[in-house]
């Protein structure tokens, strides 16, 4: 994706990772189609489109906002700036902190520090084993009640014989 331009020129351009969207990212942490970008006077304008792994702007999760020369969108672990180039009254792009000249991985699930602090919710992990075993009750009543219908059916065989046997 690195050096990827993607270049704004019509009203609505719709992000995502099928071919079906105007900007196709082919990366599994970018949803189907994950947002548009609306073009809107002079302003970009980025909806998210109810996306799994969310739309941030400078690290911010957003459902809907106005998208500033310089400024980073992020959908799912692919970061991207846009950029002003030649564009009448946008200002000019500020410096960025860092510049994105590689394809940058965020960071996802649970870190390792979190796992040991050992915050857990109610109903897990009551042995503090990390795992919690599911208890089927259910199943331990269908397995009870199968006995009795099996004894049930033996002794009815076993009278059955006995006074045929007579």
């Amino acid at each position: 994706m690195t050096g990827r331009i993607h270049e704004l020129t019509v009203a609505k351009t719709t992000i995502g990772r099928v071919e079906d969207n105007a900007f196709q990212i082919a990366e599994p942490s970018v949803s189907s189609h994950h947002c548009e970008i609306e073009l809107k006077g002079g302003e970009v304008v980025v909806k998210d489109l109810n996306s799994t792994n969310g739309t941030f702007i400078n690290g911010e999760k957003i459902a809907e906002r106005v998208l500033k020369a310089g400024q980073t969108l992020r959908l799912g672990q692919i970061e991207m700036r846009l950029e002003a180039e030649g564009a009448t009254g946008a200002p000019p792009a500020p410096a960025s902190k860092k510049p994105l000249t590689q394809t940058m991985g965020t960071q996802r699930g649970v870190s390792l520090n979190e796992l040991e602090k050992g915050t857990r919710a109610s109903g897990f992990d009551t042995k503090g084993t990390g795992f919690s075993k599911k208890q089927d009750k259910a199943n331990k009543v269908f397995v009870i009640i199968g006995v009795v219908v099996g004894l049930v059916i033996v002794g009815l065989l076993v009278y059955v014989f006995l006074i045929a046997g007579k």
